[in-house]
């Protein structure tokens, strides 16, 4: 009885941590589309400071990571000092940027569906840089994640969907993208660098460095001169209050998600929280197109369908290595 009560719970606590990605990272989307497209006010101004999001988002995560560890450590600094993250915070602070800023070029699901693509720079650097050889089933992945982005971008978007953007350009928003899916990978290599140097490493001290040196360098950028683009962020703020209420909003969001993403890796492992996070992208499309009043064509919703196949296919591969490798260790 006991060890069914065990099962009843994680599967509880399974459901509570998918409730609370969705919730928060799907609202967030909203948010992120609404400030990226609203115009806001009597005098119908956008907010054309996107970058902005970064430097609250980083401020608002420093303070939740400080807390919590304030909170919840045990008193163990064997962790990764501060200034290891330096570099990693320059990539973070720059790639997450240029994510926001192609939000003025393309739509939102498209955004979503090209950042989706993470494998495709990964295995490009894999096999060109470092000639690493990957299987059949991998390069299927890649070539229907690969395909239903280039569909999707070559295809006709709605009249109603170009209105909002502040400046359409395809090739640059999509280029944005890439470029912070490059910058994506140097972080993460980054950070799993360090954490290999320093294992006792906690979540909440990685989200600490790296939110500090991202808050510091997007200072420097944002108000390091006079008339830096911070300051018409912040006249902007005064100005529409609304927009830095959505902007607040948005960076609860962000901070709670990351909550959620730390306690389903600790608990069910990272293979679990990729598939959570896949399917929470998919339903932020979805949202996107319904609520915002955004139509996809039926050729451009085929190739959302193409790289979810993609990415799903991608999860089944991983969760069979996963298999073969506890097969292996009971033997």
């Amino acid at each position: 009885m006991e060890s069914r009560g065990d099962g009843i719970r994680r599967v509880f606590l399974l459901f509570f941590c998918v409730a609370g990605i969705w919730a928060a990272y799907i609202y967030q989307g909203v948010l992120q589309e609404t400030v990226s497209t609203k115009r806001f006010g009597p005098d119908k101004k956008r907010f054309e400071h996107l970058a902005f999001l970064n430097l609250a988002q980083s401020v608002v995560c420093l303070i939740w990571s400080f807390l919590m560890i304030k909170l919840w450590s045990n008193g163990d600094d064997a962790g990764a000092p501060w200034w290891s993250y330096w570099s990693a915070g320059i990539t973070n602070t720059i790639g997450p940027a240029m994510g926001i800023e192609a939000l003025k070029y393309i739509s939102y699901p498209a955004q979503v569906l090209a950042k989706s693509s993470k494998m495709i720079p990964v295995m490009l650097m894999g096999t060109l840089v470092y000639g690493i050889k990957y299987t059949f089933p991998e390069y299927v992945c890649t070539l229907l994640v690969a395909g239903g982005v280039s569909i999707f971008a070559l295809s006709k978007t709605s009249s109603k969907i170009t209105s909002k953007l502040a400046h359409p350009n395809a090739p640059i928003g999509y280029g944005l993208c890439f470029l912070n899916l490059a910058f994506d990978g140097f972080t993460n290599a980054t950070q799993d660098s360090i954490s290999a140097r320093y294992p006792k490493t906690s979540a909440w001290n990685i989200m600490l460095g790296m939110n500090l040196w991202g808050t510091i360098y997007n200072l420097i950028f944002m108000f390091g001169w006079p008339y830096a683009i911070g300051y018409d962020a912040i006249n902007f703020c005064r100005e529409h209050p609304e927009a830095a209420w959505d902007i607040l909003l948005y960076c609860l969001c962000g901070a709670v998600g990351q909550n959620f993403i730390f306690l389903t890796i600790s608990r069910f492992g990272s293979l679990t929280n990729t598939t959570i996070t896949t399917t929470r992208k998919f339903v932020s499309i979805v949202v996107s197109s319904l609520s915002s009043g955004n139509p996809l064509s039926q050729k451009q919703w085929g190739s959302v369908a193409m790289v979810f196949s993609g990415l799903s296919y991608q999860i089944y591969l991983k969760w069979k290595k996963l298999q073969r490798k506890q097969k292996k260790r009971k033997t």
